[in-house]
């Protein structure tokens, strides 16, 4: 096992090693939409309201991506490593509390430990393996590997939970964690190699107070545009916005002056790496913005059980599949920005085509929507990754690399606030005034906050009214659905030609030579199904 390695190519060892790291890769990214599927199961259960259904939901991805970069740091001067092996540790530890949460705070808590441990995972992954491989070619393999595991854990989490939901209760889609985070406790000391930044490089303290103003700039800016986007104007949600904007330019001014800053905010003075970078976050608000409609859909409005749901989820993969290859092909003729902006465009007819979805629809609708809308953002980010990553100098890829994913997760939980709220606010506006009269105050309340409260209503009522009560809610959601397709195939449009705008002025090269470890498609496609 402890093959020798010869020159700068890696031996059996770092292969293994590789194996190793893609447990806490896969399941970090899975942890972004295990949730899709069990959401109706935790509303009938917790009865969260629908601001907390949202929380739940994207509490994770907030302070994953809030919390990458500091971890990222703190990393390189303890070691990364021992760092993660401490995430890992800690990640385990708040799947048992996420598990066997007796309320909605609670699991709003441990999802927030969640992100904060998976946030140590990640960037001392990358860490790690560029210690670990430093012939260039096989590192070009490791980090479409290493891609590859990020993207296919989000489409992976909806299967596994849809799965594991019929047979077990929902705190079981936390605990399928623990095996992996045990055997990487194991494994990882004898596999693993430690790597830190040298003791003479580290001439700075650590950033502690740029760490908080990151944290200060995200959450409040994250909970005004919720809180608007689904109860209209209030003062406090407004307050939150403009303060953490205001943090978010100390944070910025800081990390340009400070000595020992957490980011390298020269990367963004260069529009080759910055432009993509925006058009990456475009990408991934739609992208898992729109996902736990049509997993709800599925589940909630046609009936399907977790498990045929999640197998229905995977068929868009189908056509899917052949998304990335064909872009790399299309942008060796053409100008990348022009093949971006067909993505977004082939993007936005698939959002288009989801507001053909009905209660009573086949599911091959929502299915076709899903698959156009997932394969032109396929086409979109297997181009992006490698034009960041291309824009940045060798001695900085792992920082810009670690920014893409920050912005991949950020842009993940801002669809789900953005697109959700939006989804949200239209189902509470359609089921205000279609519930049957006479129900309490109590259940019109619940049917009146999500999907899954409506459910738990009907449940408890006589046949007659339960029913009704399920029609006006299925009608509500597909409404919502509707609007959330629609912000969708708008936003799309809007980045189509931002695309064009921003990557044509010197962004990207007129032809994009894609080499052959560039990532597959059936890797980037998982995150692209009805289900992520």
């Amino acid at each position: 096992m402890d093959q020798v390695t010869t020159g700068n190519r890696a031996g059996r060892r770092e292969w293994l090693g590789l194996a190793v790291l893609a447990l806490p890769l896969l399941l970090v990214s899975m942890d972004v939409s295990v949730l899709y599927f069990a959401v109706p199961f935790i509303g009938r259960a917790l009865h969260p309201s629908s601001t907390q259904q949202l929380w739940i939901l994207d509490m994770y991805g907030f302070v994953l991506a809030g919390l990458l970069i500091t971890m990222g740091a703190l990393g390189d001067r303890i070691g990364r490593r021992r760092l993660l092996l401490i995430g890992a540790v800690a990640f385990g530890g708040a799947s048992v509390l996420a598990a066997y949460a007796t309320g909605a705070a609670m699991l709003i808590g441990a999802r927030a430990l969640l992100g904060l441990g998976g946030a140590t995972l990640m960037p001392s992954t990358l860490g790690l393996l560029r210690a670990m491989f430093r012939d260039d070619r096989q590192r070009a393999r490791v980090l479409t590997a290493w891609t590859g595991a990020m993207t296919a854990g989000i489409g992976l989490g909806p299967v596994v939970s849809g799965i594991l939901l019929e047979h077990f209760w929902w705190g079981s889609i936390f605990l399928v964690n623990l095996p992996a985070m045990a055997l990487l406790l194991v494994l990882g000391p004898v596999l693993l190699p430690e790597s830190r930044t040298p003791a003479e490089r580290r001439t700075h303290g650590f950033d502690l107070l740029g760490s908080l103003l990151s944290l200060g700039a995200v959450l409040p800016v994250v909970y005004g545009v919720k809180e608007l986007a689904g109860n209209g104007f209030e003062p406090l949600p407004a307050v939150g916005i403009v303060l953490g904007l205001a943090v978010g330019a100390v944070f910025v001014r800081r990390q340009l002056v400070h000595p020992g800053a957490l980011l390298d905010m020269s990367l963004f003075r260069r529009r080759a790496f910055s432009a993509p970078l925006m058009v990456n976050l475009l990408a991934m608000v739609a992208m898992v913005g729109i996902s736990v409609f049509t997993t709800q859909y599925l589940e909630s409005v046609l009936g399907l059980s977790p498990l045929a749901g999640a197998l229905w989820s995977l068929a868009p993969t189908v056509v899917v599949g052949g998304c990335a290859p064909l872009a790399a092909v299309l942008a060796a003729r053409f100008h990348a920005a022009s093949v971006i902006a067909l993505g977004f465009l082939v993007a936005a007819a698939g959002f288009a085509a989801m507001t053909l979805a009905q209660v009573h629809s086949g599911v091959w609708v929502i299915l076709i929507g899903a698959g156009l809308e997932a394969g032109g953002l396929v086409m979109v980010m297997s181009l992006i990754t490698g034009m960041v990553l291309g824009a940045a100098p060798e001695e900085r890829a792992g920082s810009a690399a670690a920014v893409l994913e920050s912005a991949t997760e950020f842009g993940g939980a801002l669809g789900m606030a953005l697109l959700g709220a939006l989804g949200t606010a239209v189902y509470r506006s359609g089921v205000l005034g279609a519930l049957p009269a006479g129900l309490a105050p109590a259940a019109r309340t619940a049917a009146e906050q999500t999907m899954g409260g409506a459910q738990a209503v009907a449940a408890a009522l006589p046949g007659g009214v339960g029913d009704e009560v399920l029609a006006a809610a299925r009608q509500a959601f597909v409404q919502g659905l509707h609007a959330a397709a629609i912000g969708g195939a708008v936003l799309m449009v809007a980045a189509a030609a931002l695309a064009v705008l921003l990557l044509r002025r010197g962004a990207a090269p007129t032809r994009l030579s894609v080499p052959a470890a560039a990532p597959r498609a059936p890797e980037s496609a998982h995150r692209a199904t009805v289900g992520g």
